[in-house]
């Protein structure tokens, strides 16, 4: 895979560059990527440009502020689906009946 560079950036840019990153919870090469990415395909996932597939979601998941509700956090981790069996008994009654049995 190619290497970009940029040489010579000015101090208050490459500072700048740092807090978004910091805002977004990218490293700086992490806000670098998404940044190109969404100039060359605006709107456009990055899969198969040698991106894996989850980078790919992830980037075009983001909001353009960069941050995530715990909503949007959930359905992309979990699919859509839900972990939670409502049929399990719950942890509160779990400890009671173990402690009831001694």
């Amino acid at each position: 895979m190619p290497t970009l560079s940029i040489k010579d950036v000015p101090e208050p840019v490459a500072q700048a560059l740092r807090e978004k990153a910091r805002l977004n919870h990218r490293s700086l090469q992490g806000e670098l990527m998404a940044m190109v990415m969404q100039a060359v395909q605006p709107g456009q996932q990055a899969a198969g440009h040698g991106l894996d597939a989850g980078y790919a979601v992830g980037m075009a998941a983001r909001p353009a502020s960069g941050l995530k509700s715990i909503e949007q956090i959930a359905r992309e981790r979990l699919g859509g689906r839900s972990r939670v069996d409502r049929s399990a008994p719950r942890s509160g009654a779990r400890i009671r009946s173990d402690r009831d049995t001694r």
